[in-house]
């Protein structure tokens, strides 16, 4: 079960003004599930997106990133879970385009308007005609209030549908953001099998949209892992219609600070539902790094902490074992840095500090932290003003399970 974290009711998630979602059963890789997923958009939205950064990255997010790249106004977004289309050559990018042009048939738009999107296991062929023929149905079920739907239609081998909505009310206009996020284990999302889509009714200029999905992917996406794998299908992408009547085209504009707070707020709360949902989780983990010369070092220390199996094991256990934790600082990355200068936090519990074990420190103490299903690890590296978190969780027996029975 998800750590601290269950899924919004229906009624929770806003309806956005210019989106409307479908969900159908196609039957890609498994039956009684659903798996096909349409988005469409009104004429006149602006989209951006970040994908992953690894290197056999899958057709699909070839193909977005060559549809972004062309400049047409993105009018759908079509999402398949089970197969993940990835490590599937030139035939793969034939059936992730062959995909977008019988969805540009079904709404009357050009091929070049929709982006693809897929998830599941890798090195498998995409079933396009079991795409084709869902089409209908999931053209059938398009409603503006289907996010909660949408946000079950994308799961893997998530236990819960992960979703989120909030309103912001800027110059006398209420301003919706919703959004739906999956993944659950292979995480470590690194964009400059996670998926994240968020619209907002706000209208937000191309180029201040583009830099803000890399900022709240930073903030948010960019901050979280499972397990340190960096999957071949990562993308977020953000959608904004317009239609709330609030327009943004700089950072400047009053308003715009609130909106892009609240839009980064969803993000997180996204991001962090992924890892609260991290295969086999039982804690929830932040780690809280500060004091670093830049943030590239903090999240250095973040993600060492975060990554290490002697670490994430020892929380599983509930085992105080502080040596892994200064192991993990110490081989960072940080070829200067002093580790007499630095401090560490359990929760509010000092336990190291000046080279070693803090002195006031108690074993039962770390102890009790650790038994928490939440729980900080704050670091001080000491040695300037940047800092930066990570967000991760523990290892248990079932992390094991899970990714042993995955293709079963």
């Amino acid at each position: 079960m998800p750590v601290n974290y269950a899924t919004p009711a229906a009624d929770q998630l806003f309806p956005v003004a210019g989106v409307r979602l479908g969900v159908a059963e196609a039957e890609i890789r498994k039956k009684n599930r659903r798996d096909l997923t349409l988005v469409v958009l009104d004429a006149g939205c602006t989209v951006a997106g970040v994908f992953t950064q690894n290197r056999f990255c899958a057709a699909p997010v070839q193909i977005c990133r060559q549809h972004l790249a062309a400049g047409q106004e993105i009018r759908a977004l079509i999402v398949n879970t089970g197969i993940a289309n990835a490590g599937t050559g030139e035939p793969g990018r034939q059936t992730a385009q062959e995909t977008c042009v019988a969805v540009g048939r079904l709404l009357g738009v050009d091929a070049g308007q929709v982006l693809p999107f897929s998830t599941g296991v890798i090195l498998e062929p995409l079933p396009v005609e079991r795409i084709k023929a869902g089409l209908p149905a999931v053209f059938a079920d398009l409603k503006a209030d289907n996010w909660h739907a949408a946000a079950h239609g994308i799961m893997t081998t998530d236990t819960v549908a992960k979703a989120a909505s909030r309103q912001v009310t800027v110059n006398g206009k209420t301003v919706t953001i919703s959004g739906v996020s999956k993944g659950a284990g292979m995480i470590r999302p690194n964009m400059a099998t996670m998926l994240g889509f968020l619209a907002t009714d706000a209208g937000i200029a191309q180029s201040l949209l583009d830099k803000l999905v890399k900022e709240a992917a930073d903030a948010s996406f960019n901050c979280i892992t499972v397990d340190g794998d960096t999957s071949t299908n990562d993308s977020y992408v953000m959608i904004a219609t317009g239609q709330s009547g609030a327009g943004f085209t700089t950072e400047s504009d009053t308003g715009w600070a609130e909106v892009k707070a609240a839009i980064i707020a969803v993000s997180v709360e996204l991001a962090q539902a992924i890892v609260r949902d991290g295969e086999g989780a039982t804690k929830f983990i932040t780690v809280a790094v500060q004091g670093g010369k830049d943030v590239e070092e903090c999240r250095k220390v973040g993600y060492a902490i975060g990554h290490s199996p002697l670490v994430k094991t020892a929380f599983f256990a509930s085992d105080p074992n502080l040596g892994r934790i200064l192991a993990a600082v110490g081989y960072a990355g940080i070829g200067d840095l002093d580790v007499d200068g630095v401090k560490v936090w359990l929760d509010d519990v000092l336990v190291a500090e000046k080279g070693g074990r803090a002195a006031a420190y108690r074993e039962e103490d770390g102890a009790r932290v650790m038994a928490q299903a939440e729980i900080t690890v704050r670091v001080d590296l000491g040695r300037g003003a940047a800092q930066a978190n990570v967000y991760t969780c523990d290892f248990s027996y079932d992390y094991v399970k899970i990714n042993a029975d995955y293709r079963s």
